[in-house]
């Protein structure tokens, strides 16, 4: 008879959590995996997947607008916010099946539950009140906004998590926040017709990008007509007689918003887990401590993904989960590597970048060449759109190695999935040059820069650095 009831128990329903269980189902493992809410977590319910379908929506003003160019006439478009909320929540219906289904079909055991730890090798079913074994436990149980309980008046506000359910959608919104999710959104929401602020405290939003991208996308949305103002906060969010909100800021400035969007942060979903109980360290955050393979302070307690607060990307849960079942169920131990990974923000225009930024860069080589180019794309002549494009390499001197490469522009998403490959494997610039030209691309300038635009020696840069236009 075997000790325990499964060889696996997974704790969270999301990308990371599934792709471990349904894997090590297909390898024979007795498998059971439990989520409390909806079977997809952040990625697929309410994150990367109805994002973008809501930019998608977004962009469709800008599109008619465009098609006059080209020669179409379009008549005066109409937008309907049921109408897109319907149709997201029967996609997202349809992908929380494939989840749930694919553990499923693979031999595994879904439940409908909380659950908690008990013990080392023991869980409670919190929602059926029993308990079951399991030698070994994956915890996947992601994150979830920031509440920023020390705000007066957050139970006023609204997050991202939220912004997809929206009854009515505003006539203008305030969103605190310089990260990807408040940018996103920003442009999601000025898109759709609604009169945007973002509020960000630091002095340049998306603070872990290469600064040219920030100040261009700054640029490049403020042309649009949302609002960006950086050094400011909220003092207090006061609801009004009418049922819309007043947001207060520091220096006095107050805006009378329909809505008002926090994105500061994410946190570990930790809580009332049993994690104390049963001796898994976690950090200041709550997020579960873990070594280089995913493994906690107890031996055979795992966890992976946005809980562990290392790289909160859905596609990074989904390689350490894989790493995980090499480890404990393949005999093979893998180390998720977290170097490297190439990211998109489905701004407006977008963002797709790998590798490290020009200042990154700088602390880390002594002798930099950054190759630069801002121009307009070509989908943009007709259309009489000014948006420029901008592509830069960052290339260490001394080894030719491209070691970043950031795009802003449309696709600039697809193109740094390509580039990702290149830049894992450490492609020279020479390689770069040595590859032919599609013509006519947008992305062509990335193998046709030959000349650095400048240097960066010791960290500094030239005087006459160019600067966003």
């Amino acid at each position: 008879m075997p000790q325990h009831d499964y060889d696996l128990f997974v704790i969270g329903g999301g990308s990371g959590g599934v792709r471990a269980a349904r894997v090590s189902a297909q390898l024979g493992k007795r498998v059971a995996i439990a989520e409390e809410s909806r079977f997809g977590g952040t990625c697929v319910i309410r994150g990367c997947v109805p994002k973008k379908l809501f930019v998608y929506a977004s962009q469709f003003a800008e599109h008619f607008d465009d098609a006059a160019g080209y020669g179409w006439t379009v008549p005066d478009p109409s937008f309907d916010w049921p109408t897109l909320i319907s149709n997201k929540d029967k996609e997202i219906a349809r992908l929380e099946t494939v989840y749930e289904t694919g553990v499923q079909k693979a031999g595994g055991t879904t439940i409908h539950s909380r659950v908690s730890l008990v013990d080392r090798h023991t869980l409670l079913i919190e929602n059926e009140n029993r308990t079951v074994t399991a030698d070994q436990i994956l915890i996947a149980t992601g994150g979830r906004p920031n509440p920023h309980l020390a705000l007066p008046g957050h139970q006023h506000c609204i997050f991202s998590d939220e912004a997809f359910d929206l009854p009515v959608l505003p006539k203008a919104i305030v969103i605190a926040g310089g990260g990807y999710i408040a940018v996103e959104f920003a442009n999601i929401f000025h898109g759709l017709g609604v009169e945007t602020t973002l509020l960000y405290r630091g002095r340049e939003i998306l603070s872990r990008f290469d600064m040219d991208l920030r100040r261009h996308l700054h640029q490049a949305m403020e042309r649009k007509g949302i609002r960006i103002l950086c050094h400011q906060v909220f003092e207090r969010i006061e609801k009004r007689g009418d049922g819309r909100l007043e947001a207060h800021m520091s220096g006095g400035m107050a805006l009378t918003v329909d809505q008002v969007m926090l994105a500061l942060g994410r946190l570990p979903n930790t809580e009332n887990l049993g994690l104390d109980a049963v001796g898994v360290e976690t950090g200041k955050m709550g997020e579960i401590v873990v070594d280089d393979y995913s493994r906690t302070s107890v031996d055979n307690i795992w966890a992976i993904g946005d809980v562990t607060n290392r790289v909160q990307l859905t596609p990074v849960a989904i390689h350490e989960a894989m790493c995980f079942v090499d480890t404990v169920f393949k005999g093979s131990p893998t180390r998720p590597d977290h170097a490297t990974v190439p990211t998109a923000v489905f701004s407006q225009p977008e963002i797709g970048t790998v590798g490290l930024s020009e200042d990154e860069a700088g602390k880390k080589f002594s002798d930099l060449e950054i190759y630069r180019a801002v121009f307009r794309p070509m989908r943009n002549i007709l259309a009489g759109r000014d948006e420029r494009m901008l592509m830069k390499l960052v290339v260490d001197a001394k080894t030719r190695i491209v070691v970043g490469a950031h795009i802003l522009g449309p696709d600039a998403g697809e193109m740094a999935q390509l580039l990702g490959i290149a830049v894992k494997a450490r492609l020279t610039k020479d390689d770069f040059d040595r590859t032919m030209a599609l013509h006519p691309t947008a992305a062509e300038e990335l193998v046709t820069m030959y000349e650095p635009s400048y240097r960066v020696v010791n960290g500094e840069r030239p005087a006459e650095y160019p600067g966003p236009l």
